[in-house]
């Protein structure tokens, strides 16, 4: 490898413009050499914002460029199995836009292929809103004084799709976004960073209020994933998840994690960016996270490291994708089989 790490981008939506082009271009040493886009004219677009040298006419150029050593992937999930499978294949490492993959069979191909790749960097990017707390969570689940767990609560509600009018986006499109439903995935994974476990089962109920919409092009199609999902899950221990994901909120929104052990609970209110702690029956406390203790937005610093110094993946490796890929494939075919539970 040469000694400038040059990254080569695949897709560049709205994440990638906000955070990895300028978090790579912040790093001494590394240059991003292309970009290819769904049509050249965004590409382009994209490269003149950020002085990118070179646009790729496909995605197949950029993995297929000797001028490459790493690319990063910003396009819908429909296409990350696909591209990851083959930038490995070429020797290049990969940092993929979560989610993961369209399912848990393409999540499992490319952990597959990754680990007859040891010595590339296989990343995904890591759901974002519980850095500041991640590690302060885990510490205090971990020391036992909440005592053992009895019931992890999530709850995701907004109301983007109460309206029917409302057009369709990517995430509601089956072959684009696969079995992905709402912010499912991204949930669980924060969960699984404090409590280590997965569920072992689950039942699922979901519904689908508005069965068609207009797609960007002004196209009525069929509407396939869900506007709303319930799940009730169990642990090994016997402890309990349940979660509640809709965009048809027509109150309040609700974007919180609660843990409630048998001595104390810990609740993540993540609108407001607060991290609240009951025990004993004692009104809540508002937990103050040490400075030193604050995790933050380090996706592209980290992938560098990773790459430079051999240091391991732990936001996100593809194996705790596969994790939460495999919890989002269970909803699924809970919903889809009446209700049926659903043992992983």
């Amino acid at each position: 490898m040469s000694k400038t790490l040059r990254i080569g981008l695949i897709g560049a939506g709205g994440n990638t413009r906000l955070q990895h082009l300028p978090g790579f271009q912040a790093i001494p040493g590394v240059e991003v050499v292309v970009v290819s886009n769904r049509t050249r004219e965004s590409a382009e677009k994209v490269a003149r914002e950020f002085n990118i040298p070179r646009v790729a006419a496909s995605w197949q150029e950029v993995v297929e460029s000797t001028d490459v050593d790493a690319v990063c992937i910003g396009t819908w999930p429909n296409m990350h199995a696909k591209i990851t499978v083959a930038a490995l294949r070429t020797g290049k490492h990969v940092l993929c836009e979560a989610r993961m993959a369209r399912n848990l069979a393409e999540a499992e191909l490319m952990l597959a292929e990754s680990n007859l790749h040891t010595a590339l960097v296989a990343q995904l990017v890591p759901a974002p809103m519980s850095l500041p707390f991640d590690e302060t969570i885990a510490e205090i689940v971990a020391s036992g004084v909440l005592g053992p767990l009895r019931e992890v609560h999530v709850a995701c509600t907004h109301g983007t799709l109460a309206e029917a009018a409302v057009p369709a986006s990517w995430r509601q499109d089956h072959n684009l976004s696969g079995k992905n439903t709402l912010y499912l995935g991204i949930y669980y994974e924060m969960v699984l960073r404090w409590v280590g476990q997965d569920v072992s089962s689950l039942v699922a109920d979901a519904s689908i209020f508005t069965k068609q919409r207009n797609d960007r092009e002004g196209r009525a199609i069929p509407v396939s994933i869900p506007d709303s999902v319930s799940v009730l899950g169990r642990y090994n221990d016997e402890s309990r998840f349940v979660a509640t994901f809709t965009g048809v909120e027509t109150t309040a929104p609700r974007s919180e994690i609660r843990l409630n052990g048998t001595k104390g609970g810990l609740r993540l209110d993540l609108a407001k960016g607060e991290l609240w702690r009951s025990e004993g029956g004692k009104p809540e406390v508002q937990v103050e996270i040490d400075s030193a203790r604050r995790g933050a937005w380090r996706v592209e610093a980290d992938f560098v490291a990773s790459i430079r110094d051999r240091k391991p993946v732990t936001l996100t490796n593809f194996s705790t994708g596969v994790r939460y890929m495999r919890f989002t494939e269970a909803v699924w075919e809970s919903w889809n089989n009446d209700r049926a539970r659903v043992v992983l």
